[in-house]
């Protein structure tokens, strides 16, 4: 496994010359792709470095243990440091494992997230709500930017649809794992005999792309534009400000209402084609590749379920890695990092038994 860390040791340094070289810094394309790449490089060679000064030690205790001639002292003194520096040294062999296991290329990337109501009516709509709040919260703890790109209201004031952008530091990693169907089990407020209904709405996690990703060319688009409506189907605008966009490539259909502007409106809608195309691209891609594009911890498959919402026992659990909290208001609230943080950890151990 460490075969090559000498050598990814010698690019780091070579990397670390270069960002002070003047010629590097004027030219910012490089100088960015460099110091992405001097980012990435630095935490291995950290651990590399204390992986061998902890070698070098056992070294030296060995070579005190071996000589007919050293002082008895020393060598009980190096035969009783012995053990500790031996599991340094498998812990630090186990850092640089996990630390070798090859990134997600997208895990900094910012995403469009899009949560659908699905079976349960008018509570599958409220449902729906809720998950949006959580992530709107979510968001905040981790000092996120977001951003309602679309939103399709229910008769209750829920959300049939609702798409937002999310922006920030490591967003797709930590957020990757949410695509799938959750669902709630709960008594719904209209329920007059407090029975329990179980709902479910679905979430799609699509990686933002750049222009320079994907090429949308104007004559493949169709695009309308109509009046926006509200919840219950009320006026709010009285322009034809709300946009409508159909690629007619591929079928795929978007549209923005929630600005008075047409042009914002036609803008966002542009935000969530572009990551709808590119999320496609992504999979075709990977098929080819026959590589599980998303996780090791779940198909990624849209209609999987993944997680269920227990309101009478307070409880959520994670079916694809069994994980139950007793902890549902706090993760209502947005406190998701003991969920997020177990994914993560089981997708990065099922990549190293895989690699």
């Amino acid at each position: 496994m460490f075969e090559n860390l000498a050598e990814v040791k010698r690019r780091y340094e070579e990397i670390t010359g270069q960002l002070s070289d003047p010629e590097v810094i004027t030219d910012q394309a490089r100088y960015r792709k460099l110091s992405k790449e001097h980012n990435d490089l630095t935490p291995i060679v950290a651990a590399y470095d204390r992986y061998c000064s902890v070698e070098h030690e056992m070294e030296d205790q060995r070579q005190i243990l071996e000589d007919p001639n050293e002082d008895p002292e020393l060598k009980a003194m190096a035969h009783q440091e012995t053990p500790a520096l031996r599991k340094r040294l498998e812990d630090l062999g186990e850092e640089l494992r996990h630390l070798l296991v090859p990134k997600d290329p997208l895990d900094n990337s910012d995403i469009v997230l899009e949560i659908r109501a699905g079976t349960g009516g008018e509570e599958a709509s409220l449902f729906a709500a809720d998950l949006y709040r959580m992530y709107m919260r979510y968001a905040e703890r981790h000092g996120w930017r977001t951003e309602l790109l679309s939103a399709s209201y229910s008769d209750t004031g829920g959300f049939k649809e609702v798409i937002m952008g999310v922006e920030g530091n490591e967003v797709y990693r930590r957020l990757k794992f949410e695509g799938g169907v959750h669902r709630v089990q709960r008594v719904p407020q209209t329920e007059t005999q407090g029975r329990i209904h179980t709902s479910a709405a679905t979430v799609a996690v699509l990686a933002e792309a750049e222009e320079i990703e994907v090429d949308i060319h104007p004559q493949d688009l169709r695009i309308d534009v109509f009046r926006s409506s509200g919840p219950g189907g009320q006026s709010v605008n009285t322009t034809d400000s709300a946009v409508r966009i159909t690629h007619l490539p591929t079928g795929i259909v978007v549209q923005s209402q929630d600005e008075k502007s047409q042009h914002k409106n036609k803008s966002k809608a542009l935000k969530v084609l572009r990551a709808r195309l590119y999320d496609r691209m992504l999979e075709e891609q990977h098929s080819k590749e026959a590589a599980q594009r998303r996780s090791m911890v779940g198909s990624g498959d849209r209609s999987e379920r993944i997680r269920t919402y227990n309101f009478p026992q307070g409880r959520v659990t994670d079916h694809r890695i069994g994980l139950t909290l007793y902890k549902l208001e706090q993760v209502m609230l947005g406190d998701l990092d003991d969920v997020v943080d177990a994914l993560l950890e089981a997708d990065q151990t099922a990549r190293l038994q895989a690699g």
